[in-house]
């Protein structure tokens, strides 16, 4: 029988359709395979992802000199050099531990200010959800808006701040960080170890520690560089053994 050569131009853009909607069209296909496979819980999470993760993380403690668990972490975005640092507390100083790429975030430098205008917020955050049923694998979700952010909403008059910010698997992301599968499932564990209280999220423009300037943009409001300046206080105690 003969074959069409056409069939295997069809095969190949087959394929390639169903690789751009498992990448890209996530939120739409990940709901009903949810459904169909059932809701998890963090322990059911923790159950299948901790064990494996948890010891691979503990050689980068090992490395850094910081007992396994620690009592506190603070997770650093740097927006502009797409990277997330991990830092522990180790006899009440900060020690740097690992990094993390960020495989996507959308927008530029400067705060999030609106629902929809695609951008990562910066700032002072905590960690309030761990969501174990999340569209990209698992998520956690920071305090955006905060107080900082909320003040300044009020005294613009703006009022639809947007939130449902994430650090999250994957690598697609709208105004949220995606760090990828692997990593999201090492400091899912580790926040579930410890605590959501004992963790600190910090968003930055770019790396402004040892007096780096922070990279700003044209629509950004009057008062970012106040932001900047606060956030590059805050970061002053991971400035030691920097991973630059």
């Amino acid at each position: 029988m003969k074959v069409s050569r056409w069939v295997p131009l069809g095969l190949i853009l087959l394929l390639a359709g169903a690789f751009v909607l498992y990448r890209h069209g996530r939120s739409l296909w990940h709901p009903v395979y949810r459904r169909i496979r059932g809701r998890r819980t963090v322990a059911e999470v923790l159950e299948r992802y901790a064990p494996g993760r948890e010891a691979g993380l503990q050689q980068h403690f090992d490395r850094a000199g910081v007992a396994y668990p620690p009592a506190r972490i603070a997770l650093l975005v740097f927006k502009a050099e797409k990277h997330l640092e991990l830092w522990a507390q180790r006899d009440g100083a900060w020690v740097y531990v690992r990094t993390y790429p960020v495989l996507a975030a959308s927008g530029h430098a400067g705060p999030k200010l609106r629902e929809g205008d695609r951008q990562v917020p910066e700032g002072v955050y905590r960690v309030i959800w761990l969501n174990p049923n999340s569209s990209y694998h698992l998520s956690m979700k920071i305090n955006y808006p905060n107080p900082h952010d909320r003040g300044k909403a009020r005294q613009e008059g703006r009022t639809e701040l947007g939130g449902d910010i994430f650090i999250h698997g994957g690598a697609v992301s709208i105004g949220c960080v995606a760090i990828g599968d692997t990593a999201i499932e090492e400091l899912f564990s580790l926040v579930a170890k410890i605590g959501r209280s004992n963790v600190e999220v910090i968003i930055a423009p770019n790396d402004i520690r040892a007096g780096r300037p922070a990279r700003t943009h044209p629509t950004n409001p009057p008062w970012t560089s106040e932001l900047h300046d606060e956030i590059r206080r805050v970061l002053k105690p991971f400035e030691k053994n920097s991973s630059g």
